[in-house]
C-alpha cells in the first residue's frame, strides 16, 4: 500500500500470469470465491449481488456486502461498487474496488484503488488500517494461489470474444450510465 490518502488504498503488484489468466480470477464467480469472498457475481453493468465476509468488529464493517458492478473494460479494468449490507448503529461503508490489469513481459501488472474512506470517522480510519493490510497479507497472496493452479495453456483463448472488436470500434469498456 502506498501513500498518506487516508481516504484510499492503492495497491500495485506484479503477477506472473497474462493479463486473460488474471481477468478470469477477477470475473468469475467461483474463482473469486476462492480468493475474495463468495457472490453471485455476473460480468454485467448494474449488475447488484451479496458478498459474505469476515465482520471487523470496531470498524463499522459488517462483513456482508452490497456490490454492484460500476464499469468494465475487458480484460483490462473492472470497477465495483460495494456498500455494508449491514450497518447496525453505524453509518456502514461506501466504498468503490478498481481492478486494473497492464500487461507486463509475461505477466500482468494489478493495480487495486480501494475508495471511499471517511478519514473523520475514527471506524473508518481503523478499517483503512486493517485493510491496508489484508489486501497485500491475505487476498493478495489468495489471488496468486488460485492463479497458480489455475490451468490456463493458452492466455488468448480466455479474453472475451468481443474483446478485439470492442478495441478496434473504439468502445474501450463499459459503464453505467
Amino acid at each position: 500500500m502506498t501513500g498518506d490518502d487516508l481516504t484510499v488504498l492503492h495497491l500495485d503488484q506484479f503477477l506472473p500470469h497474462p493479463p486473460a489468466k488474471v481477468w478470469r480470477a477477477l470475473t468469475e464467480p467461483e474463482l473469486i470465491a476462492r480468493w475474495l469472498m463468495p457472490g453471485d457475481f455476473r460480468l454485467e453493468v448494474g449488475h447488484r449481488y451479496t458478498m459474505r465476509g469476515v465482520a471487523m468488529p470496531g470498524t463499522g464493517f459488517s462483513g456482508v456486502v452490497q456490490a454492484e458492478v460500476l464499469a468494465f473494460t475487458p480484460g483490462r479494468m473492472l470497477r465495483l461498487g460495494w456498500r455494508d449490507a449491514d450497518p447496525g448503529d453505524g453509518a456502514g461503508v461506501d466504498w468503490t474496488v478498481t481492478w486494473t490489469l497492464e500487461p507486463e513481459g509475461t505477466g500482468t501488472r494489478l493495480f487495486l484503488a480501494h475508495e471511499g474512506f471517511d478519514p473523520d470517522d475514527p471506524l473508518q480510519r481503523r478499517a483503512h488500517t486493517i485493510m491496508g493490510g489484508g489486501w497485500r497479507s491475505r487476498v493478495v497472496p489468495a489471488l496468486a494461489d488460485v492463479l497458480d493452479r489455475l490451468p490456463f495453456p493458452d492466455d488468448r483463448r480466455s479474453l472475451p470474444d468481443d474483446l478485439g472488436a470492442d478495441l478496434a470500434a473504439g468502445r474501450p469498456g463499459h459503464t453505467k450510465g
